[in-house]
């Protein structure tokens, strides 16, 4: 009887503690300066998630409720790798913009200096 009470009162502190970082966490997302900021933020909350699940299936003994915690996890770390690689190709992007000329006419642009180069070399021979 004294492990059950121990067990219920260690996962009411356990659902205390994860309510506050779910909160923290909700506010990270929402004044994230940054995407990146917020994508991780997002990530954490299926942490949070994850731990609310595994709390509940200790505090009622079902244990369908840890398959559906490590599918989550699956879900959010793919959901994870998307938003990164949403980021990385849009900070490609975003640079290319910032030199204000696509790769084709970066690329046309050098040729002409490094031909302009050239011909001053020759000249000067």
């Amino acid at each position: 009887m004294m492990a059950a009470s121990v067990v219920s009162a260690a996962a009411m502190v356990a659902l205390g503690i994860l309510s506050i970082a779910f909160l923290l966490t909700v506010y990270r997302v929402v004044a994230g300066p940054t995407l990146p900021d917020r994508v991780l933020a997002l990530d954490m909350l299926v942490a949070i998630a994850i731990g609310f699940i595994a709390i509940i299936a200790i505090k009622t003994g079902f244990t369908l409720y840890i398959d559906i915690a490590i599918s989550l996890g699956l879900v959010g770390f793919l959901a994870t790798v998307a938003f990164a690689r949403f980021i990385l190709t849009q900070g490609q992007s975003d640079a290319v913009q910032q030199a204000g000329a696509g790769p084709d006419e970066n690329t046309a642009a050098e040729g002409k200096k490094r031909r302009k180069h050239r011909g001053r070399k020759k000249e000067g021979r």
